[in-house]
């Protein structure tokens, strides 16, 4: 017989067969994936693709001086409707947000419903942005037919206003007050709440609410499943002022959208119907008279109020079916949803009722028997139980992470047509080079609280996990950023929300690349489509960012925030140019990226084999320069920036920090099979090697390959300067750390960088943990923490180099260890290094968790696994944005590739 488990936080007595399929076993889930990219059916019309977060955004901003955070506060989010997005707590919503539907909660004292999560800005928290409910992304396959979500709801009121003043108290060099030190979750109470999502059809919603109370009385909490439509109608425009209508009946409503037809949504037992509208309530805010007289909050105040505040005749836009559930200490109740689209327009019959009894059980059964199934077959069998626990939950994450986005630049600069005209200023402001940006799409998000918006180099690495299960949409999202309506007309990739005119690192060509091999290396229409408009994006790299014409590259803070000792976005403290050796080398590994492209595509037409070689060329023009122009020092064998100032006087500013290693990621090969397919590509390089010998160092480096015949190593980082460069990479001292490597050396704890510019003292100091930097609002850590981007990057980059070097070249790991071991070796551990942030220790601790016992300890804790977005450099504990930063779960595939 097949071992059985029970079903967790859900129907106690159904049993679901976990086996490994055969290879003969038909997947439900990859024929689901298989019909929505062939178009047959669109099973991923409908997923979580409501924000955690819509106010405090740029989009939701029209103040005159771009403070989101002020314009539209929390305060406001339960009166005030948005505009362009909405937010809610395990939601989903259609791929147009035309419907969302979310959960609320009230535990009976609170001031107001929970119906988002509550943080502060970056006034407020001492370390920038910060969110204190604490919520888990536990399960979801591709399509979104099975997901699973959990939220932990303290059963005493909510302290608000403790975190806003206790947190303001705080500055820099002290932690973040957060909700578990507030002893608010003390002796177990609170509500552990979990909602289970399957797909019965692509718009067929089984939903499944367990509340359990875990305290040690009984207690009272109200749950109100609401559903709501987007308001579209307030804005204006032509033929778009029809107002859709939600009507409650019973046990169900029932809503009429002019596009989407009937919706339903229908629940078990008997809730009460509270109907309202999901318009602004201005007397409120502003002590005008609005739209409404029963706005959005109409909802919140008449169950924590009492007040009159929801339409008697049941019908509006926004609606929730109100259930008040007695449960005793110890114990859970559950409630059975379907929200449904019945009908398309005009849907004038009443809907049928729907079925939430045995058909329900059959098909939440049935998903999440599948997405084991599925799951299964994308973890090796070789990882452990704890690393397909993280591996699992770190894809839910990403999947979870995806949110409909919507931003019409010029209509935004334009103004609010439901509010006062905006200040002339804005038109100057914020984003108004961006004018020809219309975002109304699904796109994959950093954190859907932190950073509810989408960050171009960011999007890449999730691209490179989420193509492990679900390739057509990584390739979808890679191509996304370069369609018109997102590319600038210049060339240049938006970076995001704050400022789409910052300059992120050029990674999505290595991204395209990663996701075609992970994808079988077959779809070359795709990789065809991604390079014809990189190579507007490298020319806009070239014009814009080598402002001295001698291919060594600027281009500021590169995702790098406080990096270096001034803000390098800025103007500079003395007049000149900054050289940057993360510039430099991005650039390198661009145009070997965009090479390795090209030789692809020549397999399939010979027009490209022009385009190779002129990326072959420019790879050594960027990768020489690098040394000619003086970011190689010699001396301490470690790349610098420079300022080159106005007199021509050069400035090295010797920061050994993670800008000097990533040169270390330009890096390919050229193996003899291709240099015979494309022999227009080998007769330029033996041209060069002998008439521009002068590039031999970094395109000259030969030797047999794993196949008896000759290879080249194209590098940034010659074959003599890899080994010096790794001695300092691989230092205990310096970057190497238990949990990977830091951004900065740990060298200057006692010797701290400082440059006098300007008549101003600048420094750097080894800070593992939050930056006491005032730059980039205080929200700026890349003095010392652990990023997972940048080692995965290195990692694949010595990966690259044990391909050319096999086992013949082994350096000391660590340094002055005495131990030798192959760069494939090392990358294996540094890869263990990164996996053991998250997996329970030899004391079953999980070092992201540092000194926080109730998620060490504690059984109903410990197994919920967040993924920070930094970790302290010396103690592996999580830092920064808390709950699903999109590129930690790189963690993913670092146990798919060291496990398979």
């Amino acid at each position: 017989m097949a071992p059985v488990e029970k079903y967790p936080g859900g129907v106690e007595d159904v049993q679901v067969i976990t086996d490994r399929p055969t290879s003969a076993t038909p997947d439900p889930e990859r024929h689901r994936l298989a019909q929505a990219d062939a178009g047959e059916q669109d099973w991923r019309a409908w997923g979580p693709y409501l924000s955690e977060r819509a106010w405090g955004t740029v989009r939701e901003d029209y103040s005159e001086h771009g403070t989101a955070w002020d314009y539209f506060p929390h305060d406001h989010a339960r009166s005030r409707a948005y505009r362009w997005n909405e937010d809610g707590m395990a939601g989903v919503c259609d791929d147009r947000q035309t419907f969302c539907f979310a959960l609320a909660l009230w535990n009976g004292r609170d001031p107001i419903l929970k119906e988002r999560m509550f943080g502060l800005g970056g006034d407020g928290g001492n370390h920038g942005e910060d969110v204190k409910d604490y919520w888990w992304y536990e399960d979801s396959t591709p399509t979104h037919s099975w997901m699973r979500w959990r939220y932990h709801y303290p059963q005493a009121a909510f302290p608000y206003d403790e975190l806003v003043a206790v947190n303001a108290l705080r500055g820099r060099d002290d932690t973040e007050y957060e909700l578990v030190d507030t002893g608010i979750f003390d002796d177990d109470r609170y509500w552990a709440v979990t909602v289970d999502y399957a797909k019965a059809s692509p718009t067929d919603l089984c939903v499944l609410i367990t509340v359990a109370n875990r305290g040690d009385t009984d207690e009272t909490l109200h749950v109100l499943p609401t559903l709501w439509f987007r308001n579209t109608w307030a804005w204006g425009l032509p033929g778009g002022d029809r107002v859709p209508r939600l009507v409650g009946d019973g046990a169900r409503l029932v809503g009429e959208h002019r596009v989407l037809g009937q919706l339903l949504l229908e629940g078990d037992g008997a809730p009460t119907p509270l109907l309202c509208d999901n318009d602004t309530n201005a007397e409120r805010l502003w002590g005008l008279p609005g739209r409404s007289p029963y706005p959005k909050d109409g909802i919140n105040d008449h169950v924590v109020a009492g007040a009159d505040t929801v339409n008697p005749d049941r019908e509006g836009t926004k609606g929730a079916l109100h259930y008040v559930l007695d449960v005793p200490a110890g114990g859970q109740r559950q409630i059975r949803l379907r929200l449904t689209r019945t009908a398309p327009p005009p849907a004038s019959t009443p809907p049928p009722p729907a079925d939430l009894g045995d058909g329900f059980d059959t098909v939440l059964w049935a998903r999440r028997a599948e997405a084991n199934r599925f799951f299964d077959s994308v973890i090796p069998a070789a990882a452990s139980a704890d690393e397909a626990l993280v591996a699992r939950q770190a894809i839910a994450g990403l999947m979870w992470g995806k949110q409909f986005y919507h931003f019409d630049i010029k209509r935004w600069l334009e103004g609010d047509p439901g509010s006062t005209p905006p200040p002339a200023g804005r038109r100057h402001g914020r984003n108004s080079a961006w004018w020809h940006m219309n975002s109304f799409d699904v796109i994959s998000m950093p954190d859907p609280w932190e950073y509810p918006w989408y960050a171009a180099w960011d999007l890449a690495f999730h691209c490179v996990t989420i193509a492990r299960v679900d390739p057509g949409f990584a390739k979808e999202q890679l191509l996304l950023l370069l369609r018109e309506w997102y590319l600038h007309p210049n060339g240049q990739i938006p970076a995001y929300e704050w400022a789409f005119g910052d300059v992120n690192p050029p990674v999505h060509a290595w991204a395209a690349l990663k996701v075609f091999e992970i994808d079988g290396s077959r779809d070359h229409e795709f990789l065809a489509r991604v390079m014809h408009k990189l190579l507007l994006n490298f020319t806009w790299w070239v014009n814009r960012k080598d402002t001295g014409g001698n291919n060594v590259f600027e281009g500021g803070f590169l995702g790098l925030d406080n990096v270096g000792p001034f803000d390098r976005s800025a103007a500079l403290p003395v007049a000149g140019v900054l050289e940057q050796s993360d510039g430099t080398g991005w650039m390198a590994m661009y145009a070997l990226n965009l090479l390795d492209m090209a030789i692809v595509l020549a397999e399939h037409d010979r027009a490209y084999v022009d385009t190779a070689t002129k990326f072959f060329e420019h790879f050594a023009y960027i990768a020489a320069a690098a040394y000619d122009q003086g970011l190689w020092d010699d001396e301490d064998a470690f790349f610098y920036d420079v300022l080159r100032q106005a007199d021509g006087t050069k400035v090295p500013l010797k920061v050994r920090s993670v800008v000097g290693l990533l040169p270390l990621a330009a890096v390919t090969r050229l193996t003899a099979r291709t240099l015979h397919r494309l022999p227009e590509l080998g007769a330029r390089l033996r041209w060069f090697l002998t008439n521009r010998p002068e590039y031999a160092e970094v395109i000259g480096a030969r030797r047999l390959g794993p196949d008896g015949r000759q290879q080249r190593l194209l590098s940034m980082v010659g074959p003599d300067q890899v080994v010096r460069l790794l001695a300092r990479m691989l230092d205990t001292d310096e970057f190497l750390s238990e949990y990977g490597l830091r951004t900065l050396s740990r060298a200057h704890l006692d010797k701290p960088f400082t440059v006098t510019l300007g008549g101003q003292e600048f420094g750097v100091g080894y800070e593992p943990a939050e930056s006491t930097s005032g730059l980039f609002g205080g929200n700026s850590n890349w003095r010392g923490p652990i990023w997972m981007p940048t080692n995965f990057l290195l990692i694949s980059a010595l990966r690259d180099y044990a391909a050319f070097f096999g086992d013949d070249l082994q350096v000391e790991y660590p340094t002055r260890s005495g131990v030798k071991r192959t760069l494939d070796e090392i990358a294996d551990d540094l890869s263990a290094r990164l996996i053991s942030l998250f997996t329970r220790d030899g004391w079953g601790r999980r070092p992201i968790y540092g000194a926080a016992q109730l998620f060490q300890t504690h059984p109903d804790w410990r197994d919920l696994i967040c993924f920070p977005e930094y970790f302290h450099g010396d103690n592996g504990a999580g830092l920064g944005a808390w709950h699903q930063t999109g590129w930690t779960a790189l963690v993913a595939d670092l146990i798919l590739t060291l496990r398979r």
